[in-house]
């Protein structure tokens, strides 16, 4: 499986963290970056993953920042991106199983890092249950085309 991860400054340790585990075991990953502690915006990192998702690149993304909120908003402005933060194994078993969540979110200043580990096999291994939550997804990407047809008209 590929992966797209990328953080801000605040989440760069978790990040490098994160990512030699995955290439450890197996997974093909790609740093979007960044790839140091100076201070950076969360927005760019946040796009490069979401494209990547779009264009087929990526199988899956992981973003890392300071609460995850900022990551969350950037990465959701994006049509077919459920990007969910995650801070206990619930959530993230929950995002994959009934939301099908395609971007794993978390925050490095508000959950340990082996509990990030542990949310990144839980996102990674969990499977989507369909049936019902998939009609909810229907729903979902009706809204992204009533959303995209109401910013097509307000900014043609």
């Amino acid at each position: 499986m590929k992966i797209g991860i990328g953080s801000d400054h605040a989440g760069f340790v978790f990040k490098e963290a994160i990512k030699e585990k995955l290439l450890i075991e197996g997974y093909e990953i790609v740093d979007v970056g960044t790839h140091d502690e100076h201070p950076v915006a969360t927005a760019p990192y946040a796009q490069a993953v979401a494209e990547g998702l779009l264009s087929g690149d990526f199988e899956k993304g992981i973003l890392i920042c300071g609460t995850g909120g900022g990551m969350s908003i950037s990465a959701n402005r994006y049509p077919g991106i459920r990007a969910v933060l995650c801070f206990n194994p619930f959530t993230a078993r929950m995002a994959r199983s009934h939301n099908d969540a395609n971007v794993l979110v978390m925050g490095s200043r508000t959950i340990a890092l082996s509990q990030a580990l542990e949310l990144v096999n839980i996102f990674l291994s969990t499977p989507f249950a369909g049936g019902k939550y998939a009609e909810r997804l229907k729903y979902l990407e009706e809204i992204e085309k009533k959303v995209g047809k109401i910013f097509e008209k307000r900014f043609a």
